[in-house]
């Protein structure tokens, strides 16, 4: 992978799409290889994907020589505690992802990260006081509406959809405001876990509970930085290089191919609660696509009227 310049204009670009598509689809196919660690508690695997996210990250930034502003933001106590943050957020996230494939909730996950971009309108409604538009409001509701569904049929709230949302969408929010670069952001993030993760394999190891043993356990948990770390710095050069609206419709790529992967090959059921809620939230989706154009339009035309 090579260094990518800043992006000069808003515009799309084929190097950025082809990272973009390479991120989603690597997530739409993670579950698979997750699968395949289902036998293996989720906080070690967990601890695995952070463990070797470093040298993967790490070796990234050596090549395209961007080390100086690690050492800056670990020096740095207000970036340190951002970064702390967000460490925090995605590690809960992932270890949601984790249990919820190891069990049989694939559909669930696929949920969580659909309603994610309506949970963000609402995180910059309710925490940045963003003025929403009516189709945002009702794709809100509707989101809302499915969980309900959902809830009132399982009796039960789908914790790992919600859990999904809530960690990644209060990731990405507090992600901008760290004033690092993403492909630093990330291997910032996975530095300030690695102690605590060093800790708990260590324990594993120490009880006798570890399973990085055998040939094919020590490889899937190897290969945990690679599914972790190549998807995110995919994604992160590739939004670079593409507009947001592109990057908005290609973010339903990953959750659809998760629901696939769950009917299909999992086998999960798909249930009539399932059969109401998902074209729920697939109207919500069409309604938030709307919406977003109309005020990118609006935004570009506001832009010519004032460069007049």
């Amino acid at each position: 992978m090579t260094q990518i310049p800043d992006r000069p204009d808003n515009r799309d670009t084929p190097q950025g799409l082809a990272f973009a598509l390479t991120a989603y689809g690597l997530w739409g196919f993670l579950p698979l290889y997750l699968k395949l660690l289902s036998h293996i508690p989720a906080a070690e695997v967990v601890a695995h994907r952070v463990l070797w996210s470093v040298p993967v990250a790490g070796g990234l930034l050596i090549l395209l020589g961007r080390t100086d502003s690690i050492r800056v933001a670990l020096r740095d106590p207000r970036m340190l505690a951002m970064g702390c943050v967000t460490a925090a957020l995605i590690s809960v996230n992932w270890a949601i992802y984790v249990w919820a494939i190891a069990t049989n909730h694939a559909l669930d996950a696929a949920l969580g990260y659909y309603i994610n971009p309506l949970f963000s309108i609402f995180l910059g409604a309710v925490l940045l006081r963003e003025r929403l538009a009516p189709m945002q409001i009702a794709a809100i509701a509707l989101a809302a509406l499915a969980v309900l569904v959902l809830t009132l049929d399982n009796g039960r709230v789908p914790w790992a959809a919600l859990g999904l949302t809530l960690s990644w969408g209060f990731y990405a929010f507090f992600k901008k405001w760290l004033p690092i670069g993403p492909n630093q952001g990330f291997l910032l993030e996975v530095l300030i876990l690695t102690p605590p993760a060093l800790i708990w394999v260590a324990w594993l190891v120490a009880t006798g509970e570890s399973h990085f043993t055998g040939a094919v356990d020590i490889g899937l948990l190897l290969g945990c930085g690679i599914v972790t770390a190549v998807p995110l710095l995919f994604y992160a050069n590739g939004a670079k290089l593409l507009r947001l609206s592109t990057i908005g419709i290609l973010q339903y790529t990953a959750p659809t191919m998760i629901m696939l992967i769950g009917v299909f090959v999992f086998k999960e059921e798909f249930g009539r609660a399932r059969m109401i809620a998902f074209p729920m939230i697939w109207t919500a989706l069409v309604l938030y696509t709307v919406s977003m154009f109309r005020q990118l339009r609006a935004a570009r035309r506001a832009a010519q009227d004032a460069s007049r």
